[in-house]
Formats: C-alpha cells, structure tokens, sequence
C-alpha cells in the first residue's frame, strides 16, 4: 500500500485539466503510441464535440522513482459549475489533488469552489501552473495569486505545459513525494466505496469502487450496504484505458466489479461494498445527497414510449447520479417525468445522452426552480410546477430559492457586471479586490433569475474572462405570479412559469409575439394570450390561411361576395372548435431564448 498514490485534477473550465492527464499517461507509457489522442479520457462524443469534461474519469498508471514502482491512480474531473457534483465524488476516493490554474487567465470561480471541496476532505493540495508555453503566460503574477490564495511557498507552486509536456517529470515526482499513502487495513473486513457505474447491455451494471479496508478476491460473494442486495463478483479489476482484470484488489485502491447486476436500483453511489460471511460494521460515509437547482419536465415525443423512458432515465442516471425524476402528467403533453438538473448546461447534456445514447427524442418544458408555498392555513407546500400551484385565494405568500453568486472579473467589465446583477434582481453583499485589475463580486440572488441566460449574458459582457460560482443560501418571501398562456382560450400548462410580478408584463407579451412567430398557420384565426388569473395581459394573433373565395366574382353586385365571405366565415367558425393547435417543440426552447 505504501506505493499507491490515489489523486484527482481539479480547476477551473477549459484549464487544461484533460491535455494534462495525457502527458501524464504519455510519460508514464501507460498508453501505447497507437492509443494516443488529443483529451483521450474524454471519451464521449459529446465531450469531444463541445470540448468540455462531462464524467469523471479513473485510469491507474504505473511510474518508477527511486528504484520503486509506484501505482498511481488518476481521476480527471469535469470543470464546468453544473458538474461541481462529479468532482466532490471524486475528492472523496483521493488522498491528494493537482490544483491546475491557467497562467493566462489565473485563479477564477471554480478553482476556487473546487479547492474548498478538496480542503473540505484534507487533501493534500499539490499547485500547478499550467500553459506556461503561452505567450500570454502571466507567471509571476499568477504564482502570486496562487500565494496567496493557498497560503504556500512560491518554490512548491510548480510550473508545467500540457501541450508541450514540460514539468510534467517534476508533477510525477511531487505526486510521490507529496500526496500521502492511502491509509487502511488490507486483512480487516471489506469496506469499499462506489464512486460511479455505468451501464453495459452485455454484462449490466459495472460498478468502480474505491477500496478503504479489506482484499476483494474473484468469486467472493458480496453485498451493498445500503441495498442489501447480494451478487457473486463474476469479474474484478482494475481501470486502465480498458479494463484490466486482476484476482484480487487490496485496500488503498481504485477498481471495477462486474456482477451481472440488472436492476438498476440496486446500485447506488456512494454505497459500500462488503462481503457476506464478513461484514462490515458501518458504511462509509458516503456523499451527501445532491440537490436539483432546475426542474423540467421530460415527456415523449410518441405517449407509448413512456416506459421506455423510464428505463433509459435510469440506465442514464448510473453513470450521472445527479440526475433525480419524479413521474408526473400533463394536459397537454401527457405522461412524463418531473426532473431535477444542476443546471441549464447539465438538462442540455442529459437530453443529448438521452437521444444518443438511447435513441429518446424527448420534448422538454420550461426549466424552473422549486418554491415553498405557504398557504392561508399555515401548510408549507414545494412546489416544483407551475401547475402544481393552489388556488390564488389559499396562498398567503411564496419563498423562492436565493443563492450567494460569487463573480471574479476584470476590472474594466466590473460596471456591467454589477448592471446585469442588479437588473436580475441581485443584491450586492462584497466586493474584494484580489489584485489590481481581477475583482471578486458577491451577490445574493434569487436563483430563478441565473437559470435562463445569466451565464451566456455574463460571457458576453465581460469578454468570456468573468467566471462564475454560486451555493444556494435559503429562501426568502418574494411577489411572484402565475402566467399562464392560452392558445384559443385553452390553457397549455406547459407553458406557464412561475414569475417576479414586476418582470410579468414584458415577458408575456414577450412570449405571445416569439410565440406568433412559431406556432405554423392554421386554417382558422389562432388567439395566442398571456394572462395572470383572468386577467389577460397581451395578445397576438396568428391569421387564417384563406382561399380567395370572391376570385370567381368579378363585377355585379357587392351582396354576391359577401354572401361567399359570410359562408367561409361560418365554415371557419366551425374548424374553430374542432380544431386543435399542434405547439411544435421549438416552442418549448424558444421560451429559453428569449431576449
């Protein structure tokens, strides 16, 4: 055990975090020339395509110093805000972490949050100042930064390119030195911890686990902790590019089991694996459960693939455990599922695996947040839906979600920052000068504002170098309305939101004319309204596509075409009221783009 060094890379979006891992595994040869490519722990489509880490990813590697061989295992976390949960999961089966600051953008939001998470499980933080290559490399500036937000000395902070594979011996080197041996008792009762699974069709549910006590051999028979189910450990072993199998995996390391588990509820992440004749006396203190900050409903776009649904939103949330789903009905849409994301870029992402991974074409509601409903006989009700909203008589008031937004940002960009807050509804807390041209801004902001566009609008203002972090904080009393649309007098309950009363009018004309826009023609006149209670607040409407029914009438008397104009006029009344109107599903996400 004394050889095995666990650690994962923790930073900031598009730090380098994934170029870095591949020098890392290029140095070591843990991958042949032939397996060499550009980010190759990234390996869904998706990640390749937006250049982005999605998943967590584990790969064992084995390097020589002193005359030793020492087992290092690596995990490459996403960076991105809405998969902060990815990263505390994979802080929790390490001893230590690479902290990478980009040395031509230096420390923002993330490197920050993240490095709390890491502080939070007393990992060993080893600093390291990446794209030194650049010829925008502020380095001395940045290793002040990184001084003084960390506390160590200049000469620990150690300066590496990813791309060129400079310093990368000297980050190998501080691995060993630095980072800790995992502690633990290979000869007491098996105590492992899983830290993701994912699903194969072929063999089912292959769980990772991070072994803190205990020797897991083949063919042993064990059991989740929390579950209680019992399985045979048909294959183990540990995770290189592919998995390896191995007869036994000891305590301090990092590997997979394969029990030919179908039921997808019987894994769980963040349960312990033990054996049967010899349990454990406790499980390890898992994760603590992840809270949703975006609800949207999931519903098919045919009604008999519900259950199919159902059963890919479970395979899906395997490999993604922050994912959570409530079944749930609309008038409009039918059957489907309430579901809870950690953000816009995270409901994104799982509608895209939906669809690649599972061949779902899904329609997607308007994404809001939860609020606590107190009404007039002093019950507290959540409610995630609009929909879901009791008489405007019984409520007496509504808390809505707030949150503590932490904003670093150039100087220059600082004006606008504060407008874009303020406008949404924030409220300055602090701001902190980190050095003369970087501030730091905090604001307390009801999170229903920062879920449509707050983070694309943010990235515009400030030129892409304003970073963004965010913790809810609790809920406070706010003036909000129901608005509701009508499409020819019926309401789509799809469509409605939750919204601050003062912001109600604009959005609703707002929505009628995006609406007017998309909603195709018909063969009678379609009323598009936006209305509080029943109070109608704007009105667009979209013309009839009509025959020119007086073409054949040419001279003689008025009354002759108006006789033709009052029978098209009655035959268009009709199709009214046994028409319906098909709301494509550009509808939906248009509601999401709006500006």
């Amino acid at each position: 055990m004394k050889n095995i060094r666990n650690f994962c890379i923790i930073a900031h979006i598009d730090h380098g975090k994934s170029t870095l891992a591949d020098r890392l595994l290029e140095t070591t040869k843990t991958l042949s020339e032939r397996e060499l490519q550009a980010q190759v722990l990234d390996n869904m489509d998706l990640e390749r395509e937006k250049g982005i880490t999605i998943k967590s990813h584990a790969i064992q590697m084995e390097y020589m110093h002193g005359g030793e061989k020492y087992i290092l295992n690596l995990i490459d976390t996403p960076g991105h805000v809405d998969f902060s949960y990815e990263v505390s999961r994979a802080i929790a089966s390490c001893e230590g972490a690479l902290l990478v600051v980009d040395a031509t953008q230096g420390i923002q939001a993330q490197t920050i949050s993240n490095l709390y998470l890491a502080l939070g499980h007393d990992l060993e933080i080893i600093p390291v100042l990446n794209k030194i290559d650049m010829e925008a490399a502020m380095v001395d500036e940045v290793k002040d930064q990184i001084v003084d937000l960390l506390g160590c000395k200049r000469e620990e902070i150690l300066a590496a390119s990813g791309k060129t594979g400079e310093g990368v011996d000297s980050i190998l080197e501080a691995i060993v030195e630095r980072i800790p041996a995992p502690k633990g008792d290979a000869e007491a009762p098996l105590q492992a911890l899983i830290f993701d699974s994912v699903f194969n069709s072929f063999r089912g549910i292959i769980a990772y686990f991070r072994v803190f006590n205990g020797t897991i051999h083949k063919g042993d028979r064990v059991k989740f902790f929390n579950t209680g189910s019992e399985y045979t450990a048909d294959e183990i072993g540990v995770l290189k590019l592919k998995l390896s199998p191995r007869d036994e995996i000891r305590a301090g390391d990092v590997g997979y089991i394969i029990s030919g588990i179908k039921t997808s509820t019987d894994v769980k992440v963040g349960d312990t694996v033990t054996h049967i004749d010899r349990p454990c006396s406790e499980a390890i203190a898992g994760f603590e459960d992840v809270k949703p900050m975006v609800f949207a409903g999931l519903y098919p776009v045919d009604s008999d693939q519900y259950e199919d649904l159902r059963a890919s939103l479970e395979k899906l949330q395997l490999n993604d455990a922050s994912l959570t789903f409530d079944p749930e009905s609309s008038l409009a849409l039918g059957f489907g599922f309430r579901c809870g994301f950690l953000g816009l870029l995270h409901m994104e992402i799982i509608q895209e695996r939906l669809y690649r991974e599972f061949n779902m074409d899904v329609i997607t509601t308007v994404p809001n947040v939860s609020y606590k409903v107190h009404t007039t006989k002093g019950a507290v009700i959540d409610v995630h839906n609009p929909s879901g909203l009791p008489e405007p008589t019984l409520i007496s008031h509504i808390d809505e979600p707030y949150i503590l937004a932490q904003i670093i940002t150039k100087t220059e960009f600082l004006g606008n920052v504060m407008k874009l807050c303020i406008d949404k509804r924030g409220i300055l807390k602090n701001q902190v000068f980190i050095t003369q041209d970087r501030v730091e801004v905090n604001f307390d902001m009801p999170l229903s504002e920062i879920v449509f566009d707050f983070y694309d609008k943010l990235k515009s203002i400030s030129r892409g170098y304003a970073s963004f972090d965010y913790h809810m904080t609790d809920y406070k009393p706010s003036k909000l309305v129901k608005l509701d649309i009508l499409l020819n007098g019926e309401q789509v309950d799809a469509l409605s939101s939750l919204i601050y009363s003062d912001h109600a009018y604009d959005f609703g004309r707002r929505m009628c004319e995006k609406l007017k826009e998309l909603i195709p023609r018909q063969q009678f006149d379609i009323a598009i309204q936006a209305a509080i209670g029943a109070k109608i607040i704007a009105r667009e409407t979209v013309k009839a596509v009509r025959k020119d029914v007086t073409a054949k009438c040419y001279g003689g008397d008025i009354s002759r075409k108006r006789k033709l104009l009052e029978k098209q006029k009655r035959g268009k009344k009709r199709m009214r009221q046994v028409g319906n109107v098909e709301v494509p599903q550009e509808a939906f996400l248009a509601v999401l783009k709006m500006d």
